[in-house]
């Protein structure tokens, strides 16, 4: 759906606060097509913001797996390759 939102279960450290805000934050944007809301809507954006984020901490609560958690840095290092070969000139 969107590039900036990325996935935040099965991690270790698991994901923080910060990281679900940001992902809420990226979600209400895609979905409203605004980055930043008119003074009129600023309170729905932010409430909107605030639901999103505490249903993904709840979903990341539940969520189980067997599989080991991923590593932060060997993750992004894979990103940083695959961006490479995506933007090679």
């Amino acid at each position: 759906m969107c590039r900036n939102i990325r996935q935040l279960h099965n991690f270790e450290p698991p994901a923080t606060s910060d990281e679900v805000s940001a992902a809420a934050l990226q979600y209400v944007r895609k979905v409203s097509g605004s980055t930043k809301p008119s003074q009129a809507n600023q309170e729905a954006f932010d409430r909107a913001v605030a639901e999103v984020a505490h249903a993904t901490q709840h979903l990341l609560e539940a969520l189980t797996t067997t599989a080991s958690p991923k590593n932060r840095e060997v993750e992004a290092e894979k990103a940083r390759a695959r961006a490479a070969v995506r933007y090679a000139r």
